[in-house]
């Protein structure tokens, strides 16, 4: 059965580069993270390709010689799509698609697309066709190749240029067509959060496949889809949960990653106004992935950008079931010890020394391990916005009442 899912993949290889900003390490990093967004598209990567250089090749991203390498490489084993770690300009798409003549991708067209086949209401789907139509325009010139034979006249005048310019006014047409559905459906959403009333509001953020649906259906008793592939959720999901009699909304969003495309950004920002709006944040990580620090770097970033990087938030280190440090030799002088061998114990001493001893937990969602620590984490923290909110709460404090009847 597994075979017979293989063969339907799409054979691939993915390309990258080494620069100063960029060493080897963090490049293999970052085509792991390429390979895993091929493999939820639906295809299998087959071979890397990368090449050191000072800036990615104007024309042609990498020189000249490796991309004759890639070339003689697609051409004897049937390879259909090249997919590079970076955004391609679209004279580099163009370049590209013409020397090698097979399918070109770059890191922004692949996440796109794993977008579009995620999309399942409809206004995931009208924001990920803004965000694709917004990448498809100032590359529509590059994709006329049937017309390449028109070359002559100054600027290439002709019936073929028309028709790009045709299509262009067609995907500004549309452009503004899905922004102007977006101001409605945002109005709409607006309203239905203005709606929920004065409830405090807890959102869980975090890098994408860290576990933040598995950790919804757990605490809100829902049935979020939950997916071991990369942007398994991109419609907001909100519950409303009760930890201790005390009611709060609790909002699961999409995921993070590096390098997220501007496009998406703009297209999803209804979506990541449930984080702007949010009361509390639950930072998940994903502690069993090598590169946790990084992911929390990124999603931190993302934060700033929105403007939601000072909110209350409280540190959720998941997956600690699969947390296998890497072995090192206390013998070997030779061996280093680096972050990556830190036993669970270090790692939250580490933690909790630095994000302070309430704002850091250690749980499996899966197992629901530590969960008690959890939710009374939550519940305190949820509290303590409460009581500012409504400081004579009969949830809060019961007694409240029979104290005034004595006065």
């Amino acid at each position: 059965m597994l075979e017979k899912e293989k063969i339907n993949f799409e054979k691939t290889v993915v390309v990258g580069i080494v620069t100063k900003e960029q060493d080897e390490s963090k490049l293999n990093e970052y085509l792991d993270e390429l390979e895993f967004l091929t493999f939820t598209a639906g295809g299998e990567v087959i071979k890397r390709f990368w090449q050191k250089l000072e800036k990615p090749n104007p024309k042609t991203f990498v020189g000249t010689g490796k991309m004759e390498e890639i070339h003689l490489y697609i051409k004897d084993n049937a390879v259909s799509t090249v997919i590079f770690d970076d955004e391609l300009s679209p004279a580099q798409q163009k370049n590209i698609t013409k020397i090698l003549d097979c399918k070109v991708l770059d890191r922004t067209n692949l996440i796109l697309d794993i977008f579009a086949q995620r999309a399942e209401t409809s206004y995931a789907r009208t924001q990920v066709e803004l965000a694709q139509c917004q990448y498809l325009l100032p590359r529509l010139s590059g994709m006329w190749t049937h017309l390449e034979r028109q070359r002559g006249g100054i600027g290439m005048r002709g019936p073929g240029e028309t028709e790009i310019e045709t299509d262009r006014r067609i995907v500004r047409d549309r452009i503004a067509l899905l922004k102007d559905k977006i101001k409605t459906i945002d109005k709409q959403m607006s309203v239905q959060r203005g709606n929920r009333g004065a409830m405090v509001r807890v959102a869980l953020v975090g890098y994408t496949n860290v576990g933040k649906s598995t950790l919804m259906n757990a605490v809100g008793k829902s049935d979020v889809f939950v997916e071991n592939k990369l942007f398994a959720t991109l419609d907001t999901t909100v519950r409303k949960v009760v930890i201790k009699n005390l009611p709060f909304l609790l909002s699961d969003t999409v995921g993070f990653i590096r390098k997220l495309p501007t496009q998406l950004v703009e297209s999803f920002k209804s979506t990541l106004d449930e984080v702007r709006e949010a009361d509390l944040l639950l930072h998940v990580v994903d502690i069993s992935h090598p590169d946790f620090e990084d992911h929390i770097a990124s999603v931190n970033q993302i934060l700033q950008d929105i403007k939601s990087a000072d909110k209350h938030t409280i540190m959720v280190f998941n997956k600690i079931d699969a947390y296998k440090p890497a072995y090192f030799d206390e013998d070997d002088l030779m061996v280093e010890k680096t972050s990556k061998h830190y036993s669970l114990d270090e790692w939250k001493a580490t933690w909790m020394s630095n994000v302070g001893e309430n704002n850091a937990l250690f749980i499996s969602a899966t197992n629901k391990e530590n969960f008690e620590e959890f939710r009374e984490k939550v519940y305190e923290a949820v509290r303590e916005i409460h009581v500012t909110r409504f400081p004579y709460n009969k949830f809060l404090y019961p007694d409240y009442k029979d104290a005034v009847d004595e006065e």
